[in-house]
């Protein structure tokens, strides 16, 4: 009787160490869980003659962002021109043959080695002021230049205006799009070029160094909207 009251003891003792283990493992599980961090969102730095921006790239629009990163890397942006600027809409940049280009050159043909980027549009992606987004020519799947981009200035619009652009031109290339009373409000507040919505792919936001757009925007400018004094980039990665 004795050896069995002391079995059962040691079966008690066991159970209990078992138990104890598995918790410690469930906590230490727990633990490793709790120090898992999302992936930061990539930062690039364009300076200018004008000030610094740092443009923060969306993931969801990731065939742009990584070819964007690629050509950073690579140092193909650095001393090419803003060759194309209009106040009170956007200011363009990124074509390779800007770099040593003389003050009668046409600029605004030239792109990268490879094919057009497939386009990317997302539905709560809009031209608010600040975006990035890819330029492109007038193929039939609105595929993107591989390296040219414009950031946008724009204007502020009223509500009915906003009714009109977004009947008369959003609508025409995707029917099922409404804008949100927020981006309704961005619009209103901040501004934009709500035209082009649904129509080019925007993949990234200007976070730091919005007046930049505006300094440069304003410059003197001669034929084809070419800014008469050459405003030329430098773009590095941040992270």
């Amino acid at each position: 009787m004795k050896k069995f009251i002391f079995v059962i003891a040691l079966l008690c003792i066991v159970s209990a160490s078992f138990s104890q283990n598995k918790t410690t493992v469930k906590q230490k599980t727990t633990t490793v869980q709790k120090t898992v961090t999302p992936l930061k969102a990539r930062l690039a730095q364009i300076t200018t003659d004008y000030g610094i921006m740092v443009v923060r790239l969306y993931d969801s629009t990731p065939l742009h962002r990584d070819n964007f990163i690629k050509l950073v890397k690579e140092g193909f942006y650095d001393s090419l021109l803003f060759h194309r600027v209009i106040e009170g809409f956007m200011i363009q940049g990124g074509d390779p043959t800007s770099k040593n280009a003389d003050s009668t050159a046409m600029l605004g043909a030239g792109s990268a080695e490879g094919d057009r980027i497939p386009a990317e549009f997302k539905p709560n992606l809009i031209h608010k002021k600040g975006v990035i987004a890819a330029a492109r020519d007038d193929n039939p799947e609105k595929a993107s230049s591989n390296c040219q981009f414009y950031i946008v200035q724009g204007k502020v619009y009223e509500d009915l205006e906003l009714n009109a652009v977004e009947c008369q031109a959003v609508r025409q290339v995707n029917p099922a799009f409404h804008y949100t009373d927020a981006q309704r409000k961005v619009y209103e507040t901040a501004g934009g070029a709500p035209f082009l919505d649904q129509n080019y792919t925007v993949f990234g936001e200007v976070i730091k160094g919005l007046d930049v757009i505006d300094k440069i925007a304003v410059v003197e400018k001669g034929q084809n909207d070419r800014p008469l004094k050459d405003v030329r980039m430098k773009i590095k990665m941040l992270n």
